[in-house]
């Protein structure tokens, strides 16, 4: 309802109710004294303050109390009235009627005040749970400029940090909601700056039609909202509009406290992972370099007085640590790199056959070179008419590579078999099995994790020798797994043995 339609609409039910009570006083007359025919006038003046201002009520009280001098009071048709009998008379009902006027006055502001202060903390209190559930300042923002709009005459423009303060007033550091022009522009990064109200009332920049307000926090600013001025304004809006704005200023400074938290966790980890990393590689570096150095050596030194067979286990020995060494340099590398953010893969479309085929040649050629009798025997088994894979097809192959050669290490002369198999119709599973001793129970959620080794699975190696490294293979295959939207699972088979299974999505393919 617009002001003008309600004033007239108040103005309505006075008159309505001095017309009630006139009729009321015309009825009665000359069958109640005048003592009770002046109390219709006094209530007559009091229910109509229920819809007057002060001035207003007590004008139409007095124009009143003279009608009614006029038209009950003897003599009747004048405004004489005998100073003994009737002069207290009227003037107790005026004093009445202006007494009572102002203290329902008083009764109706003082309502008002108390709906008005309880829509403002109802406001504050619903901004306050709808931040709560928000995680982004462009989220936010609307819910913000929701919250103020009642206070302004036009939309209201506000101006939000992603992060830190920059240097120099850059758009890109931060979010601006509305279309501000290059004065509010200005304005909005000056009172995000100053940290400070600007416009009427703040006692800076008074002559600006719009009110300035930063969003506050304890220490500093996180933004500034503009907000046109209404038409009527008072301090109490725009001590509203403020409260509004520090409170989405908190709702920043938290975020930003826990931005700033976050990054301090993920440099903590971030360096432990580093000196973890550091570590594990001077390890087991220090014991294959000094191998593939102690065989070298001999072979400078000695190689005259060696046999052929001699001279043949020092090369495979070298042969041995050196792809040792390689494979444990990429594991490294690529968990490295994977870890990363923001890094971009090298996708096409492959085939799980070609995959798995380049896999067993590699393995195949390197055991070609240490044959050994008995070993296990290598096999795959692929489901027909299986889907294209849209992957990085080096990382795979070094995923089912590492998969492999740790399942040769503790399948004994069972064998290792690749199993490749569509699950559902979103996901293709590559997995590696063996049937080996398996993994123990308290080692399943761990194994993936970079830098464990279970001593109890060196235990179980069939030849009963100890398997070096660091524990970053197992933790690269996930990080690979991970990198192209799918998940590394460990699955212990049912009649003994291990089922390492790499799930990756299926995405719509190419016609």
């Amino acid at each position: 309802m617009t002001p003008n339609k309600r004033k007239f609409r108040q103005a309505a039910a006075a008159l309505g109710v001095w017309l009630l009570g006139a009729l009321a006083m015309w009825a009665l007359d000359g069958r109640v004294d005048l003592a009770n025919l002046s109390m219709v006038l006094v209530m007559s003046a009091a229910l109509a303050s229920l819809w007057q201002p002060v001035p207003a009520s007590m004008l139409s009280s007095l124009l009143a109390v003279m009608l009614f001098n006029w038209c009950f009071v003897p003599p009747r048709g004048s405004f004489a009235i005998d100073l003994r009998q009737h002069a207290l008379l009227l003037a107790s009902m005026l004093a009445l009627s202006w007494i009572s006027s102002i203290l329902l006055a008083r009764l109706r502001w003082q309502a008002d005040s108390a709906r008005r202060h309880a829509a403002q903390a109802e406001a504050l209190r619903r901004l306050a749970d709808r931040l709560r559930d928000t995680a982004q300042p462009a989220e936010a923002a609307p819910l913000l400029a929701e919250a103020l709009q009642p206070l302004s005459s036009a939309p209201v423009q506000l101006l939000y940090l992603f992060d830190r303060l920059p240097a120099t007033n850059d758009d890109e550091a931060a979010l601006i909601h509305g279309q501000p022009d290059a004065d509010a522009h200005d304005g909005l990064w000056a009172c995000l700056r100053a940290g400070q109200a600007f416009g009427p009332g703040t006692g800076r920049y008074e002559e600006l039609s719009a009110w300035y307000l930063p969003m506050r926090g304890r220490k500093t600013s996180f933004g500034a909202a503009r907000i046109t001025l209404p038409s009527a304004s008072d301090t109490g809006q725009r001590e509203q509009a403020q409260a509004l704005c520090d409170l989405m200023g908190q709702a920043l400074e938290r975020r930003a406290t826990e931005r700033a938290t976050q990054r301090a966790h993920d440099e903590a980890e971030g360096q432990a992972t580093r000196n973890a990393l550091l570590a594990a590689i001077s390890h087991d570096y220090r014991t294959p370099l000094a191998t593939i150095l102690g065989a070298a050596s001999a072979l400078q030194e000695q190689g005259d007085k060696l046999s052929s067979a001699q001279r043949r286990r020092l090369l495979d020995t070298v042969m041995d640590e050196t792809r040792s060494l390689s494979r444990f340099t990429d594991n490294t590398l690529q968990l490295a790199r994977l870890d990363a953010p923001g890094v971009q893969l090298k996708l096409d479309w492959e085939s799980a056959e070609e995959l798995v085929g380049a896999v067993m040649r590699r393995v195949r050629q390197r055991r070609a070179v240490e044959p050994e009798e008995g070993g296990p025997r290598l096999r795959a088994r692929l489901e027909p008419e299986l889907p294209l894979l849209r992957c990085d097809a080096l990382l795979l192959t070094q995923l089912l590579e590492n998969l492999v050669d740790n399942a040769l290490k503790y399948a004994g002369s069972s064998g290792v078999e690749i199993l490749v198999r569509r699950e559902g119709g979103d996901k293709l599973v590559l997995a590696v099995r063996d049937r080996g001793p398996g993994v123990p129970p308290a080692w399943r959620q761990r194994i993936f994790e970079v830098f464990q080794r279970g001593q109890e699975l060196d235990r179980q190696r069939p030849d009963g020798s100890d398997a070096r490294g660091a524990g970053v293979g197992l933790a690269a295959c996930r990080a690979i797994a991970r990198a192209h939207g799918g998940e590394m699972r460990y699955r212990a088979r049912s009649h003994g043995g291990s089922s390492f299974e790499c799930w990756l999505p299926v995405e719509v393919q190419p016609t």
